[in-house]
């Protein structure tokens, strides 16, 4: 029981209670049939597959380890947290600052028209399943093309108008990220569905410490060190061929 006491503690500033309607949500805006097209972006990685850069198991847990650390922890999971906290606090200012932010760290034309595609599928699928003034006021300015409708903020958004805590939203999103780029693999390269589990199993420990270390972060450690894999992104469309959008 200490133990499980000090589990809930340690993630106490982070975490409220994860009902179970709050994870099922998670599950269902997650699961592969859910359509917002996040399965057809590879962000850069069949540019190293093409390249053989990508051959084994262990090269892709280290271009995912790399994606994990280096992008996306750095980047999206960041913005996630800030726009749950600004969601909570109704500050649309916020919201509007870390929509520009998004699309200004991602280097790659690629990957920001991945993030503004998934993210307005998202809302267009999401919105029919609630009435949150909030997320609603936010489909209006992208529909009008007030703002772009990048994912990450998106995504913290919806977060927080379902009760789910920042910290399970940020794991869940960098699970399901990850999990995309691995199944995605596996058509690519191509792997074994066995290699595919293998592979997201041993991603598990660092996605958990991923998310662990996005609660520590704030705005000010936003930043982008996944250089080769924004230049992967730029160089996807001159593949001979691709499989993927990104």
């Amino acid at each position: 029981m200490k133990r499980q006491n000090d589990d809930l503690n340690s993630h106490s500033n982070t975490a409220a209670t994860l009902t179970d309607t709050s994870l099922l949500q998670l599950f269902q805006i997650h699961d592969s049939a859910f359509p917002i097209g996040s399965y057809t972006h590879s962000y850069g990685m069949e540019t190293y597959i093409q390249e053989d850069l990508i051959r084994t198991k262990e090269d892709l847990i280290s271009f995912c380890t790399s994606f994990l650390f280096q992008n996306l922890v750095r980047g999206d999971a960041i913005l996630i947290q800030e726009a749950y906290a600004a969601a909570e606090a109704q500050d649309m200012d916020k919201l509007l600052e870390l929509e520009q932010l998004c699309g200004a760290i991602k280097l790659a034309k690629e990957s920001r028209d991945a993030s503004v595609n998934v993210g307005r599928q998202f809302i267009r699928t999401v919105t029919p399943l609630g009435t949150d003034p909030l997320l609603a006021e936010w489909k209006e300015r992208i529909d009008a093309k007030a703002i772009k409708g990048h994912y990450a903020v998106l995504y913290g958004i919806y977060s927080a108008t379902t009760g789910v805590s920042a910290h399970h939203a940020v794991m869940t999103y960098l699970y399901a990220t990850l999990n995309g780029l691995i199944t995605n693999a596996v058509r690519a390269v191509p792997f074994g569905q066995n290699t595919g589990v293998q592979a997201m199993n041993k991603l598990i420990g660092p996605v958990a410490e991923a998310a662990q270390l996005t609660a520590r972060l704030t705005l000010d450690d936003v930043s982008n060190n996944a250089l080769g894999i924004e230049l992967a992104s730029m160089k996807h469309e001159y593949l001979f061929s691709r499989l993927f959008i990104s």
